[in-house]
């Protein structure tokens, strides 16, 4: 286990990216099933939010106070622990009885997020056999969205199909995260200089000077791309359902992992239109997403949410992959994964805090109305970002992983 990785060639990368999307999985799992949990338990369209939002608190905390932790310890030690997190969050969803069940599963999932974002991000790319390649970072960042479409697909199907429908999902990811612990424990660590726990601290965000030119356009775009994901998770099924009469799971599901798959389809673009226009073009593809979407809530039209989905998917495939290769060149080698969290911090702020506002305001002028509100404060800030990026590109951060095609 100690040979180079350029002599075992791309296998330990690929098997780090699926260790990735499997713990991505599990936190978008619960979003087909919020409309089973509201009939069992009887709570209101703003306590789903408050629910799915309680996940990215857990992501923020945890990039806040160990952000860091995998430049110390190991990238290996802080995944086990994700992976542990994980699997705590499933058994809690298993045996949801009550609200505070779910309140508790989200969060530790959010836990289990946060400890993985930065460093299975980080141990991808210095896994893949070129380090700062194009294709690591491709890798990386397909296994994180990847991982998040394939959650309320597999959720969707089986709460469709199979019996349990609340229990079967987290039975069938437990199995998945026991699998994914002993490919972890096959893999190399990649931290050769190791720091006890002890020299870890709370971190606020903070970047290294020379970064800063590059990471505000990046996330001031990550920000209205993750938001619109955050909408489209939290709240779509009962859109679907109470508006399109769509009650079947698996189409739900469906319809919420488009939006991913096709941010995976937007980045593996990046690399032939380069970094510097993915960014106002991934903008483009977000306000496009938007009017779509808006378009759906007010004439009750099911392809235009489909069409939405994978329009604002793909606008946000091209600003999170073209941001996260343009940051993480420009990072010091030994502050890589602390400067990668502080851009998912920016990210998963805009994945809860809209999401939170449709709640609040759902209960005052309903779900579509919230909906169209939160479309037109999103395409403002969109506009903005993208005429930004227009008139101030991001600099190129110099290293590989911002040029040169995909694979």
């Amino acid at each position: 286990m100690d040979g180079g990785p350029d002599r075992r060639g791309w296998l330990p990368c690929y098997a780090a990216g699926a260790v990735f999307a499997v713990c991505m999985a599990g936190t978008t799992l619960p979003t087909p099933l919020y409309g089973l949990y509201q009939d069992e338990l009887g709570f209101s369209e703003l306590t789903v939010t408050v629910v799915y939002a309680v996940y990215a608190f857990g992501v923020i905390g945890v990039l806040l106070l160990a952000g860091n932790a995998s430049d110390a310890v190991g990238r290996r030690p802080v995944l086990l622990w994700g992976l542990g997190c994980a699997a705590v969050s499933a058994a809690c969803f298993l045996g949801a009885s009550a609200l505070g069940w779910l309140f508790a599963g989200r969060l530790l999932s959010g836990l289990s997020a946060g400890l993985f974002t930065g460093a299975a991000t980080a141990y991808v790319m210095e896994l893949a056999p070129g380090r700062d390649s194009p294709r690591a970072s491709f890798v990386a960042t397909a296994a994180n969205m990847g991982g998040l479409g394939c959650g309320p697909l597999l959720a969707g199907i089986l709460a469709q199909y199979a019996p349990w429908p609340l229990h079967l999902p987290f039975v069938v990811h437990l199995v998945l995260l026991a699998a994914s612990a002993v490919v972890l424990l096959g893999l190399r660590e990649t931290v050769r200089e190791r720091r006890p726990l002890s020299s870890v601290r709370p971190q606020r965000p903070g970047l290294p000077s020379g970064v800063r030119a590059v990471f505000r356009p990046a996330a001031l775009a990550s920000f209205v791309g993750f938001a619109l994901f955050g909408v489209f998770t939290s709240v779509s099924p009962a859109f679907l359902s109470e508006f399109l009469d769509v009650d079947n799971h698996a189409v739900s599901g469906l319809i919420v992992a488009l939006a991913f798959f096709a941010s995976i389809a937007g980045q593996s673009a990046v690399g032939r239109i380069g970094e510097q226009r993915s960014l106002p073009l991934g903008c483009a593809g977000l306000l496009g997403g938007l009017a779509l979407l808006a378009a759906a809530l007010w004439w009750q039209l099911l392809p235009l949410v489909v069409l939405s989905a994978l329009l604002g998917g793909g606008g946000q495939g091209l600003t999170f992959r073209a941001a996260l290769a343009q940051v993480a060149a420009a990072s010091p080698a030994d502050k890589r994964a602390a400067v990668i969290s502080t851009l998912f911090v920016v990210a998963y702020a805009g994945i809860s805090l809209p999401v939170i506002g449709v709640g609040v305001l759902s209960g005052h002028i309903g779900l579509q109305d919230a909906g169209l509100v939160f479309i037109a404060c999103m395409a403002v800030l969109v506009t903005c970002a993208g005429v930004y990026l227009l008139r101030r590109p991001a600099p190129s951060g110099g290293g590989p992983t911002t040029s040169g095609p995909a694979a």
